[in-house]
């Protein structure tokens, strides 16, 4: 079912979904064929009752060097309907119902960027470098005008949106665009550690949550109380919920 890409490589192991953007001969650039794959993927994982995490991979040296800059036309105006395909998929990977990790190995441009900045948790390896360089190119890196400040703070945001610096591994965790950075050798195991910090899936209260601190730079604290109630509201009448409640009361049965 999930087999059949020209753009992306799936493995599944147990619960844990691992996607490879596989563009080798690009360094992994952002085609809107990759788009369109990455969309049709995450409408199947959305479904999918054997999956609970999302992992999304590059290759070795390159994780992706961004926007595949061939996809537009020379010779006439261009449209950003490509963008608006793009950030439609972002929002979708945003939202999907499984914990997303992103797990960088090399060089991460641009779009491979955005990418990162989408996931619940992010990872990489020491050698690894992060780059928002499409100003400096002569366009704008998408919703990470968006989304990056409130990973690493405004005046950060700018120094690397508006210069197009490389941010070596270890400084991005410091700046929080990170939460972990290892070694060659560590770095499947530190995955394996990642994804199983993530665990167990619930994925009611991981939507509600999400969902809750995504919103919560732009509401009222009158607003957001009233989302929050809503949310617990249904997390609290899941099923996960259910079975901790009886768990806890068998619990206390037996011990009476």
């Amino acid at each position: 079912m999930m087999d059949h890409y020209e753009t992306l490589r799936v493995t599944q192991d147990g619960d844990v979904l691992t996607v490879f953007l596989h563009r080798p001969e690009s360094r992994h650039a952002i085609s809107m064929q990759m788009v369109n794959e990455l969309s049709d993927l995450m409408d199947q994982v959305e479904t999918a009752n054997d999956i609970a995490v999302f992992v999304l991979r590059g290759g070795p040296d390159f994780f992706c060097s961004g926007i595949d800059l061939r996809d537009f036309a020379v010779d006439r105006r261009r449209d950003v309907y490509g963008f608006q395909k793009w950030e439609q998929m972002a929002r979708q990977l945003e939202n999907l119902n499984k914990f997303t990790v992103a797990a960088v190995q090399g060089e991460c441009i641009g779009g491979g960027s955005q990418l990162v900045l989408l996931c619940d948790a992010r990872m990489a390896e020491r050698r690894a470098s992060f780059c928002f360089n499409e100003v400096k190119l002569g366009f704008l890196p998408g919703m990470a005008t968006f989304r990056l400040a409130k990973y690493i703070g405004l005046g950060r945001a700018k120094n690397l949106v508006l210069t197009g610096r490389k941010l070596p591994a270890p400084e991005a965790l410091q700046w929080g665009l990170l939460d972990a950075v290892c070694d060659l050798h560590d770095f499947e195991s530190a995955l394996r550690e990642t994804v199983d910090r993530l665990l167990p899936f619930h994925p009611v209260a991981l939507q509600m949550a999400r969902r809750l601190l995504l919103e919560s730079y732009g509401a009222s604290y009158e607003d957001f109380l009233g989302h929050f109630l809503a949310a617990q509201h249904r997390a609290i009448n899941s099923e996960a919920f259910g079975r901790l409640v009886a768990k806890v009361v068998g619990e206390e049965g037996d011990h009476r």
